[in-house]
Formats: structure tokens, C-alpha cells, sequence
């Protein structure tokens, strides 16, 4: 699973069984703290959500400047993946996630000229921008994912 994880809402996306292609999936709203959201998060997998069955990791974008420094919203995405994996009890690895919001909305545009429209569906549409770029630079066929990296 991807997660674009923000102060307002959280992006949730999902790869396919092969762990190939990433999809957007939900948007959650966000809790008042890193810990509140990632409880969410863990709620809506705990929810028996068929899409979720069979997860084995989370991606988490790791929010950087262009220059790679970290920015204010670093640290409590790191805290957000460290409290999602001890709830979830899966291995949590985090993403750059540089560009990724622009990346996900210039992806929307191109089917859907309504910012507004687009709005509703950028946070997943990021989540799977991230978790694509995950999928996309692991080595093929490797299953490890084990902790938070960077």
C-alpha cells in the first residue's frame, strides 16, 4: 500500500497481486496527530476492506525540499510510518515523495479539466504516483521490505 500522508488528508493506494502497477484506492482524512492518522489508516485496513486482504508492506512519501532537505512536514511522516507499522505490524518503507503531488495532478488533468473535481481524487492519485515509483526502483522480484528506511 501507498500512502501520501498530509495535515488535512491521507492518500491510500494499492498495488496489484504481481506488486507491478499501483492504483489509487481512498482518501481518509487526517487525525489532529501523527499517531491519531495512522490509527485511522489502521482502522480502515482493519476494516476488512476486500482491496486491503493480502497486504504485505507500506510505502510512505517522505516529504523533501527539491534540494533533498528536509521539510516541516518530515518529521511527522517519519512518526506517522513508525506508529502505522507498530499498529499494522507490517513493514513500513518510506518514499521520496518529491513532485509527486504535481506529477499526480498533472496525471488528473488529462482526463478530468475540473480542479475542482481533480481536488477530490489528488491525495490517492499521489499515493499511487509514490507507490509507483517504489515498485518501479525495487529490484525485481524482491520481497524485502524490513522497517523504515529512507
Amino acid at each position: 500500500m501507498g500512502v501520501d500522508y498530509g495535515r488535512r488528508r491521507i492518500g491510500l493506494a494499492l498495488s496489484d497481486e504481481t506488486a507491478v502497477l499501483a492504483r489509487p484506492w481512498q482518501t481518509v482524512a487526517a487525525g489532529r496527530t501523527p499517531a491519531a492518522s495512522a490509527r485511522l489508516v489502521a482502522d480502515v485496513l482493519a476494516g476488512g476492506a476486500e482491496e486491503s486482504d493480502g497486504l504485505g508492506a507500506v510505502v510512505v512519501g517522505l516529504p523533501r525540499k527539491l534540494g533533498g532537505e528536509d521539510t516541516d512536514q518530515t518529521a511527522p511522516a517519519k512518526a506517522f510510518a513508525a506508529e502505522l507499522g507498530r499498529l499494522t505490524g507490517l513493514p513500513v518503507d518510506l518514499q521520496d515523495e518529491r513532485l509527486t503531488s504535481h506529477e499526480a495532478d498533472a496525471r488528473l488533468a488529462e482526463h478530468e479539466r475540473d480542479w475542482r473535481k481533480r481536488k477530490a481524487r489528488l491525495d490517492a492519485a499521489a499515493a499511487a504516483v509514490i507507490l509507483q515509483e517504489f515498485l518501479d526502483t525495487r529490484p525485481s522480484g524482491a520481497a524485502e521490505s524490513a522497517g523504515i528506511a529512507e
